[in-house]
């Protein structure tokens, strides 16, 4: 990438860990952690000693990130929305095998309700 591409914001280096990224980004290192398990796209290298080291393109997806919820007042899934546009494709659609466990926890749900509402018209019954 051209030096007139960078973000002004990123310092020239190529690799960054959790605690200067937060400071680039004004946040805690724990926000990064959380932004980690909710933005797929944001998945930092690890060291041997499971230490974070990030490359610019992900401090710079933590800066899009930032910038969408902390400047643009995006919530966590409006910001999911917007990054999945701006790269051209549509949300990240739910794996089979969730869909599967969804579907599954949705029927025994269904059918829980459907035991309680016969108990209760047992129970309403007159001489019940």
């Amino acid at each position: 990438m051209s030096r007139a591409g960078r973000d002004p914001r990123i310092p020239d280096k190529e690799y960054f860990r959790i605690g200067e990224v937060a400071e680039i980004a004004g946040v805690e290192p724990f926000v990064l952690r959380f932004w980690e398990s909710e933005f797929a796209r944001l998945r930092p290298s690890k060291t041997r000693t499971s230490q974070r080291v990030y490359s610019r393109r992900d401090v710079s997806l933590v800066l899009r990130i930032r910038d969408l919820l902390y400047e643009e007042g995006y919530t966590i899934a409006g910001a999911r929305r917007q990054l999945a546009r701006a790269a051209g494709g549509e949300p990240v659609q739910v794996p089979a095998r969730t869909r599967a466990a969804i579907d599954r926890v949705r029927k025994e749900a269904e059918e829980l309700l459907r035991l309680v509402d016969a108990s209760a018209t047992k129970l309403a019954r007159p001489g019940a």
